[in-house]
């Protein structure tokens, strides 16, 4: 039996669907094919992490992809919940957001983030003027998981 903590894995955590459909059309144009899980909400990731109301949690993704605008529990407001929690603080997460505001970078960064990353998501943007460190080490995390995978 494998062990499904090993095997790498995404959480997408975004409540708008055209957003979802491009992360999974970067990924698939990429050839990085690993279980992606999409919740709508805070909320709904941390059910499906925790594995609430009588579901299996999902393994530990490898990497956590989160909206920071988002109904029930934000982005935010999630990742404070994460860095509270001793199973998921060490999470790798990245903030994506359409808001360049910069209370929002300081606060993503307060709360440990390993990326920020304006929307929308291409990674054909990489190494233009527009892209941002963050950015690329995401880019270069996705590209260890194909490499698992």
């Amino acid at each position: 039996m494998s062990d499904s903590a090993s095997e790498p894995s995404i959480l997408l955590v975004e409540d708008d669907q055209m957003d979802i459909m491009n992360v999974q059309r970067e990924l698939r144009k990429h050839n990085i094919e690993v279980p992606l899980h999409v919740a709508r909400n805070g909320r709904e990731a941390l059910q499906l992490l925790r594995g609430e109301n009588g579901q299996e949690p999902i393994a530990k993704p490898s990497v956590v992809m989160l909206d920071i605008n988002m109904p029930r529990m934000n982005g935010l407001e999630l990742l404070e919940a994460l860095r509270s929690d001793a199973d998921f603080v060490g999470l790798n997460v990245f903030i994506m957001t359409t808001s360049d505001l910069e209370t929002d970078r300081l606060k993503a960064r307060d709360l440990a983030v390993s990326g920020y990353i304006i929307k929308p998501l291409n990674f054909d943007k990489f190494g233009e003027g527009g892209s941002t460190v963050d950015g690329f080490s995401l880019f270069l995390d996705l590209l260890q998981l194909k490499e698992k995978n």
